[in-house]
């Protein structure tokens, strides 16, 4: 960085203390000053104009002669600039205060954007461990996360976040990925499996290996990734700003022939004023916010103005599943029992024993029971087995339940099953397969209708999601949806958002955070709440 680009920064620093708050205030005092100089309201010889012009006509300035003297950069703020000094050269206050408070007020609209884009990488970056238990020759001691380098060998224990990315080197656990890669439910992790930094460890203590560094955790990277994608000016002002060296040659060459013909330095200055982009720098962003708040009110939140903008070229829209298409919980869509065992009964068992437990899936079946029944008998002897499930005496019969590798731990015998659901928990019963229970993220029912009017106006709709392919397949097929990408991370995404950005518009939707990073690429970025 050379030193002219320095100081340039510096002085973008000074003028940036107090952020938008600062530029609000200014706004309305300088507002209010107006409205007593039109009133013709005078202290002495006063105009309270002048307010207007110092508040808001010192920043444009200093921010327009800085450009162009240490960057050599022309923009719309040169020409406001020019348009100050001509009013303020023919002694037209008003006019002076009125130009400079429309400027300040276009670009407080767009900070207020920009910072809502902001707010989101810093609750990314709350969401990254800040502490980790580093083993060193069975000696466990805390550092920070941030120092954590590839090799260490690291302790996680439940209710903790896994500090970076690696795999897990001892121990069994069950860890919610769904920032990450949005899966509804917790995985199982053993020896050998990856996890990532930012993840939630639910059940059970493990060791890991880190395999990247502490700062460059899968949910840092997804903070980068969001902050390179910071929300920029609006496609007319931007316009403005590209092609400002040009109008401020035109405005220089039209206003000296208007003196040079008429020699009326009133006739002049009317020139810069009228010339100044007042259109641009105020009608496009308050069109802009006016219409992201519109959106906001149906459950949309737009990442900027530019992304509103780039709607019209979209021939493609990638949707998350998880609480996007779906509701991101858990619900119970069948229960299948054995032929020694009645329905109820294998449901009453299976939600007696799970009773105690903590799990997703556990309170997806308890809550579901409850809904039909409330004679749900009491359970004793529970015991938790991390990754693989439960068990549990319950009315003096035990019960075992949780996925396959349980009931193979527990030697107990399945029949081969067709057409499992995805997510599907086995429940023996004294040692004996009893049946069982099918559980799934439910679509939205306004989900198939909205894919369906997206396939009218000839934009084609895709799924990548994080989940694996049998949850993400049932989903595509309950909405209507084509092509799918399932086991996407975050990068992933990316990937395929620039892969469809070069073929023509793109737009991803996805449930808050978790796609941002996809948006980085994306020709427009918006989340469905």
């Amino acid at each position: 960085m050379s030193g002219a680009e320095g100081l340039a920064d510096r002085i973008d620093g000074l003028m940036g203390i107090g952020g938008w708050r600062k530029d609000a205030s200014f706004i309305v005092l300088s507002g209010v000053a107006l409205v007593f100089s039109i009133l013709g309201y005078r202290i002495g010889e006063f105009d309270p104009a002048w307010i207007a012009v110092i508040l808001c006509g010192i920043p444009i300035s200093v921010d327009a002669i800085s450009g162009l003297l240490l960057r050599h950069d022309i923009k719309a703020d040169v020409i406001v600039f020019i348009a100050l000094c001509a009013a303020l050269y023919i002694q037209d206050i008003f006019t002076a205060g009125e130009v400079v408070v429309i400027m300040q007020i276009g670009g407080l609209l767009e900070d207020i954007t920009s910072e809502r884009a902001r707010s989101g990488i810093e609750k990314l970056l709350d969401m990254a461990p800040a502490k980790a238990m580093l083993v060193e020759d069975g000696r466990e001691r805390e550092i920070r996360a941030e120092d954590i380098v590839p090799g260490n060998v690291l302790r996680v224990r439940p209710g903790e976040s896994v500090p970076a990315d690696g795999r897990v080197i001892s121990g069994t656990t069950c860890i919610d990925q769904s920032l990450i890669t949005g899966e509804s439910v917790p995985v199982d992790r053993t020896v050998g499996d990856e996890v990532f930094g930012g993840t939630v460890n639910q059940f059970g203590t493990f060791d890991m290996v880190a395999e990247r560094d502490g700062n460059d955790c899968s949910i840092q990277r997804m903070a980068r990734l969001v902050s390179s994608a910071d929300a920029g000016k609006s496609k007319a002002v931007s316009l403005a700003d590209r092609w400002a060296t040009w109008i401020v040659m035109l405005i220089i060459v039209i206003a000296g022939s208007t003196y040079i013909i008429t020699s009326d330095i009133v006739r002049t200055v009317a020139v810069l004023v009228v010339f100044c982009p007042c259109a641009f720098i105020l009608a496009t962003p308050t069109a802009i916010v006016a219409a992201i708040g519109n959106a906001s009110r149906h459950g949309f939140l737009v990442r900027d103005g530019g992304s509103l903008e780039r709607l019209a070229r979209v021939s493609r829209i990638i949707f998350d599943k998880t609480g996007t298409l779906t509701y991101g919980r858990l619900e119970v869509v069948s229960v299948v029992p054995a032929d020694n065992i009645s329905k109820k009964e294998l449901y009453a068992l299976a939600a007696s024993a799970e009773s105690g437990s903590e799990h997703p899936i556990a309170k997806a079946i308890v809550s579901g029971y409850g809904k039909k029944w409330d004679d749900m008998p009491q359970p004793s002897d529970c015991t938790s087995v991390p990754g693989l499930g439960f068990t549990a005496s319950v009315s003096g019969r035990k019960v075992v339940i949780g996925n396959m590798r349980m009931m193979e731990a527990n030697d107990i015998s399945v029949p081969r099953i067709e057409s499992v659901p995805s997510t599907a928990v086995y429940v023996a019963c004294d040692g004996r397969y009893a049946g069982y229970i099918g559980l799934s993220d439910t679509s939205r029912e306004s989900a198939g209708q909205a894919v369906s009017k997206m396939k009218e106006l000839s934009v084609e709709p895709v799924l990548a999601t994080g989940d694996n392919e049998a949850p993400a397949i049932a989903v595509a097929v309950s909405v209507g949806i084509g092509e799918v990408h399932h086991g996407c991370l975050p990068e992933d995404k990316l990937a395929l958002v620039k892969k469809y950005s070069s073929e023509g518009g793109v737009c991803m939707v996805g449930d808050g955070i978790n796609d941002a990073p996809s948006l980085k690429a994306a020709d427009v970025g918006i989340s469905m709440g």
